[in-house]
């Protein structure tokens, strides 16, 4: 019978960044919300695929299908971070470039935090800080000369690429940017999967027929009328052969179709790397040479921060996308992989506990001289923001000629 969870400690991150530990990993196994056997809808990819694979799970080759990419847990993990920031539970460097230009016909905030390739995106790349091209900047200009011996400005930046992983391919140096690996890794499995058939009909209370048309574009547009008419004079046909389906009217004759997979359980397997922590070197004020209390000091931090990402989108729960709920059978257990052959300890880590950790390891980052940012806000250029105004406005034309 497996012993009690302990509590985790500082000081049990300390050592264990210290020492000779592999990892911090944390296995779920999960139902469906609708109970065992109930279908679930995993991602489709180019084709309207699934990602499905066969694996070898306790020697036995067994067919799998991924629920939740890897790319797709960390983005989970960054929004959940990111909501600590919001509720002011932690405070962490966030670059945020706000397009709120009364030209655009729909405004918004992008942080570091959201964007795909986090502070070496586009959209930061060609923002203003302080007037100057952001990657011009010096604050900008750190990430130009970021590898693994000097990972100090990055720290200060844009923790998470740290943990999550970055290349910085776009920037001056190109392919030869800073890159980074990731750090921590998760992602959700479904476990001796079969795939499953989906349904599709629809019937129209209005019992409009097929028959009843074709319909025809409304080239002039008209407050009492809708955007297709009867009338043949007034416009082209509606798409191929006016049909009323094409203006949402009529029946949906029904159909059968792959879709969806039953499984005997979703497995989410979280790790968090401690060699790849390792490899980090955090120099202060320029120096060539790193010492091993600030490297120690700001490698907790990561590692903080990396179960405060796991645990928090752990509780944010696992319902993933439309038909595809999932809900976790046992609390999640943390475990310390460390000596090998010996038994994993294991932890318990509520939320809040998390939250403790991490802070009480970043303020001993900042007492060793490690720099720590909060909101760094940036503007986008002018050239960026006509480029998203061109966009929004040849979005907004195509949905109008698709109605």
């Amino acid at each position: 019978m497996a012993e009690n969870p302990e509590t985790l400690t500082l000081g049990t991150l300390q050592q264990a960044v210290a020492g000779t530990a592999a990892a911090f990993r944390c296995i779920t196994e999960h139902q469906p919300a609708g109970g065992p056997g109930d279908k679930v809808f995993p991602p489709t990819y180019e084709g309207g695929k699934y990602a499905v694979e066969t694996r070898v799970i306790n020697g036995q080759r067994v067919q799998c299908v991924l629920l939740d990419s890897v790319q797709s847990q960390a983005n989970r993990m960054e929004l959940a971070l990111l909501n600590a920031v919001r509720n002011r539970r932690i405070k962490l460097p966030l670059l945020v470039a706000k397009f709120d230009d009364k030209q655009l016909l729909r405004k918004f905030t992008v942080s570091s935090l959201e964007a795909p390739h986090r502070i070496a995106d586009a959209i930061f790349r060609d923002s203003l800080y302080k007037g100057v091209i952001f990657r011009r900047s010096e604050k900008g200009q750190l990430l130009d000369t970021a590898d693994l011996r000097k990972a100090t400005g990055l720290f200060g930046l844009c923790p998470t690429a740290l943990l999550l992983g970055l290349w910085d391919s776009t920037g001056p140096r190109g392919g030869l940017g800073a890159k980074f690996q990731r750090a921590l890794v998760s992602e959700i499995v479904g476990i001796d999967a079969e795939p499953g058939k989906k349904t599709s009909s629809r019937i129209d209370p209005a019992q409009v027929l097929l028959d009843a048309g074709p319909l025809h574009t409304r080239k002039k547009e008209s407050a009492q009328s809708p955007d297709w008419t009867l009338d043949s004079t007034l416009g082209p046909k509606l798409g191929k052969e006016g049909k009323p389906s094409e203006a949402n009217h009529g029946n949906v004759t029904p159909g059968i179709s792959d879709g969806g997979f039953t499984f005997r359980y979703a497995l989410q397997t979280t790790v968090l790397s401690l060699p790849a922590l390792r490899r980090l070197r955090f120099p202060l004020n320029g120096a060539e040479e790193s010492s091993s209390q600030v490297d120690g000091a700001a490698r907790t931090v990561l590692v903080a921060l990396g179960l405060l990402a796991g645990v928090l989108a752990r509780e944010d729960g696992a319902d993933l996308r439309s038909r595809c709920h999932l809900v976790p059978q046992t609390s999640p257990i943390w475990e310390l992989l460390d000596t090998p052959g010996d038994v994993p300890r294991r932890f318990a880590v509520t939320g809040n506990e998390a939250v403790e950790l991490f802070n009480t390891a970043l303020i001993e980052a900042q007492q060793a001289g490690l720099p720590w940012e909060e909101e760094i806000e940036l503007e986008p250029s002018a050239d960026l923001v006509e480029l998203v105004r061109r966009s929004q406005q040849l979005a907004a034309e195509r949905r109008e000629g698709a109605d």
